[in-house]
């Protein structure tokens, strides 16, 4: 038995994320523009009437249309899909062998398991590699492991621990024509400017940096590679004929074609509401500049508590909304905690605090979390005069969170070992280590 539906929320909750929430990289919370296109398109999916329907329906189309205008894409190659995960595993049924798929160690697991579940199905072999140092990939890892046998690399645009931004131009004229470069932007897309031209294949959830809420992703195909992808996942909504008397009828053109059912309506109006709201307030270039300006206050007050910072070793120009911070001498979840406690929100990576503001972060949230760290020395100095509070040193995947969020990132998944301390040598196929590190 299903438990029963919770009554109406409580006001405290309509007024928006704390002003100490520094989480977008993990959510971020509904903007006023998505929720209330989410709640007008909820609405006219309770009634009936045809016309209603069919401006529910027409609600994909003008998402499609606006994501073409932030992609510098064709509408015909976008199409939605549920999720970033849905929308890579529908790409990695598409990309048929032989060949390899390139995957930098350290990838979220979203962009690893499509190409594993596919790998011996059809799809291509898999190698990973081994981050370049504070960097998830470089043009001179891509072009040391650029085997004849390449067929593909798949790449986070922006690495969700380092904040790290990927140089998709000069990956894609190192790969060259021939070979596809897969991205998925959902930590860069909405907060920072990407090189969107450079990916042939390109997907993107709206529950991070967009502030769309879940349900709905942009999968990009570009007309330069479509005829390399089939169908693989492609259903009754991705033909021209579905109710055809023989089967299968022919595909519909473009990023279509790989439509496994109708998107979510709602949430399709949510995600280009979220779309048309960035555009409207400047693109990701004018949020890039306050995103950044905002996260570097932060990383600098981090500095001030003796902070040791993830990204330290990248230029500015290879830097995006992500940041995270160890202090050394102080366990990791007892630094979480304080910093929930004083009203900053943050995710717990193994020994690392990540920290993702956004354009909507109030200049309050820097001071807080100043506050917060001044708090914690000051207790840490009156603890018989220790500085040390709990242990030091990585803790444990199976360390829990203190963080309630429902989110499909874990808070505490490890990753920094990968990138502070990668080994030497480098696996050949994805067999030798089967489980990311991220």
């Amino acid at each position: 038995m299903n438990a029963p539906i919770a009554g109406p929320p409580d006001p405290a909750s309509a007024r928006g994320p704390l002003p100490g929430y520094l989480d977008h990289a993990r959510i971020g919370p509904l903007s006023r523009r998505a929720a209330a296109a989410l709640t007008a398109a909820t609405a006219l999916a309770g009634r009936a009437d045809p016309a209603d329907l069919d401006r529910l329906f027409a609600l994909g189309d003008a998402a499609r249309d606006s994501a073409a205008r932030l992609l510098d894409a064709r509408p015909h190659e976008i199409t939605l899909v549920p999720s970033t995960s849905n929308g890579l595993f529908t790409v990695a049924a598409a990309l048929h062998g032989p060949g390899t798929v390139l995957v930098p160690r350290g990838e979220f697991p979203a962009n690893v398991y499509p190409w594993l579940r596919f790998a011996g199905r059809g799809g291509p072999d898999v190698r990973l590699l081994d981050p370049d140092g504070p960097r998830h990939i470089s043009p001179d890892l891509l072009r040391r492991h650029l085997s004849p046998d390449v067929t593909a690399l798949t790449v986070s645009a922006v690495d969700s621990l380092t904040g790290h931004l990927a140089p998709l131009a000069a990956l894609k004229e190192i790969l060259g024509p021939d070979r596809l470069l897969i991205v998925d932007a959902i930590q860069g897309l909405g907060a920072v400017p990407l090189e969107t031209d450079a990916a042939d294949v390109l997907v993107s959830g709206g529950q991070k940096w967009l502030r769309a809420g879940w349900g709905a992703a942009l999968l990009l195909i570009r007309d330069r590679c479509g005829e390399r992808l089939a169908p693989g996942l492609g259903g009754w909504a991705g033909v021209t004929d579905p109710f055809a008397v023989r089967h299968p009828a022919p595909s519909l053109p473009g990023a279509a074609a790989h439509l496994a059912t109708n998107p979510d309506f709602p949430a399709a109006a949510a995600i280009g509401a979220a779309v048309d709201d960035l555009l409207g307030q400047g693109g990701p270039a004018a949020a890039g500049i306050r995103i950044r300006s905002t996260l570097a206050e932060l990383l600098d007050r981090a500095r001030r508590a003796g902070a040791e910072i993830l990204s330290d070793g990248l230029a500015p120009r290879e830097r995006a909304g992500i940041g995270s911070f160890r202090l050394p001498g102080h366990a990791s979840d007892s630094v979480h905690r304080a910093l929930e406690a004083a009203g900053v929100i943050t995710t717990r990576r193994d020994e690392w605090i990540r920290l993702s503001p956004h354009t909507s972060t109030p200049a309050a949230a820097v001071d807080l979390f100043a506050e917060a760290l001044r708090s914690l020395a000051r207790r840490t100095t009156r603890s018989h005069g220790d500085t040390r509070v709990g242990t030091t040193g990585p803790t444990r995947a199976t360390t829990t969170s203190t963080s309630t969020s429902t989110s499909t990132e874990s808070s505490t998944h490890p990753k920094a070992q990968a990138h502070a301390h990668a080994p030497t040598s480098t696996p050949t196929d994805a067999q030798e280590s089967p489980c990311p590190t991220s």
